[in-house]
C-alpha cells in the first residue's frame, strides 16, 4: 500500500488523483477534516465521477511530528510519498517549521526504515538548492548551500529535511528528491501555494519586479514523482522546472489569460527595501502578521535560473510549456469564481 502525507495540500491532492485512476491501494494523511473538501474540489476539475475516486482513498488523520498516530499510518505500507510541509516565509515562525519541516520528516525517515519501506520520495522545493553570485549561471542539483548566505526560515527547514532524507539513504533507505519550483496547479487560492498569485492578479495588481526563478506545471511534477517511484532510480535528487521566467512575464501572461490588466509599474529594490521594513515595523509595534520578509523581498528582484536536465535525460521527460500551464490554471479559477 502507498502512503501519501500532505493529503489534502496541492501536491498531495492532484498526486492522489493519479493514484487512484490508477486503482492503487493508496492511504493518505489528514489533519483537519475540513480540508478533504478541497481534495474532493481538486477531483472534480478533472473527473465526474470524483466522489468514487475519492473514496478509494484510505484516510488517516495524523500529524507528521506526532508518532503514535504515525506508527497507525504506516501499518503496511511499502513506498511513500512525503509531500506535506509548512510553507511560510514569517521569521517569527521559523521554530514551527523546524517542528514540521525538519523533525516531521525525520520521523517519515525513521517510521520508513523501522517498517522497511521500499522507497520514499520526498517534495522539497528549489528554495532548499544552492545559489550563485553570478545570476546567469545555471543551478543545478550539485550547486552547494551556503549557510552564510541571507536564506528564508522556509528554505533552511527544507534543506534541514534534505539532510534527515539523506540520512536515512545512509541507513538502507532507498529515497529520491525533488525540488519543484513554483508550481503552479488549481483549487488552493489561498496561503502560501501559487494560487494566491492568479487570485492577486485577477483583483488587480499595479507593481511587477524583475526578478526571475523557475515554475513547473502542478502535473509535471506529478508524473515525475510516479515515474521515479516506478524506476530503478534512487538516492537522487531533481530540479523540476519547465522555464524560468521573470515575474515581469508571469504577471503579465497570467493576466492575459484571467482577461485583466496586467501591471505596468516596477517596483524599484528601493521601494520593496521600504516595504519590507514597514512591514516589519508593524509586526513589531501592532502584532500584525508579516507579509512581506527581507529575504521574500530581495527574491523577488533576484535572478535566479535553474537547470532541469537532469530529469529530462533521466526520464526522457518533456515539460509542459507555462504558458500553457498559465491558461489552464487561469480558466479553473475563473470556472471557481
Amino acid at each position: 500500500m502507498i502512503l501519501v502525507t500532505g493529503g489534502t495540500g496541492l501536491v498531495g491532492s492532484h498526486l492522489l488523483f493519479k493514484l487512484t485512476e490508477s486503482h492503487t491501494a493508496v492511504r493518505a494523511i489528514y489533519r483537519r477534516e475540513k480540508t478533504l473538501e478541497r481534495v474532493k474540489h481538486v477531483f472534480s476539475y478533472f473527473s465526474d465521477d470524483a466522489d468514487t475516486l475519492f473514496n478509494k482513498i484510505e484516510w488517516v488523520e495524523a500529524d507528521i511530528t506526532n508518532i503514535p498516530q504515525l506508527q497507525h499510518a504506516f501499518k503496511d505500507i511499502t513506498s511513500v510519498y512525503h509531500c506535506a510541509a509548512f510553507v511560510s516565509f514569517e521569521p517569527d515562525k521559523y521554530k514551527l517549521l523546524r517542528k514540521i519541516n525538519i523533525e516531521g520528516t525525520a520521523n517519515i525517515v525513521n517510521l520508513c526504515l523501522s517498517h522497511n519501506v521500499k522507497k520514499l520520495c520526498y517534495v522539497s522545493s528549489i528554495s532548499a538548492l544552492g545559489h550563485y553570485a553570478n545570476p546567469e549561471k545555471l543551478i543545478t542539483e550539485k550547486t552547494d548551500w551556503n549557510p552564510e548566505d541571507d536564506n528564508s526560515v522556509y528554505a533552511i527547514t527544507k534543506y534541514g529535511a534534505e539532510l534527515e532524507v539523506w540520512r536515512g539513504t545512509q541507513e538502507g533507505l532507498d529515497a529520491v528528491i525533488v525540488n519543484p519550483g513554483i508550481i503552479l496547479g488549481a483549487g488552493y487560492w489561498h496561503g502560501a501555494s501559487s494560487g494566491h498569485f492568479f487570485k492577486r492578479i485577477y483583483k488587480g495588481t499595479k507593481y511587477y519586479t524583475k526578478g526571475m526563478t523557475g515554475y513547473v506545471d502542478i502535473w509535471d511534477v506529478v508524473q515525475t514523482m510516479l515515474q521515479l517511484m516506478a524506476s530503478p532510480i534512487k538516492n537522487e535528487s531533481f530540479i523540476l522546472v519547465s522555464e524560468n521566467l521573470s515575474f515581469e512575464t508571469f504577471f503579465t501572461e497570467t493576466a492575459k489569460s484571467l482577461n485583466v490588466k496586467p501591471p505596468k509599474k516596477e517596483a524599484k529594490p528601493w521601494l520593496l527595501g521600504m516595504a519590507w521594513r514597514l512591514d516589519w515595523l508593524s509586526h513589531l509595534i501592532l502584532g500584525k502578521r508579516r507579509s512581506l520578509s527581507k529575504q521574500t523581498a530581495t527574491s523577488a528582484i533576484s535572478v535566479t535560473v535553474y537547470d532541469a536536465s537532469k530529469i529530462k535525460d533521466a526520464l526522457n521527460f518533456q515539460f509542459k510549456p507555462i504558458k500553457t500551464s498559465i491558461n489552464e490554471v487561469s480558466q479553473l479559477f475563473l470556472k471557481d469564481l
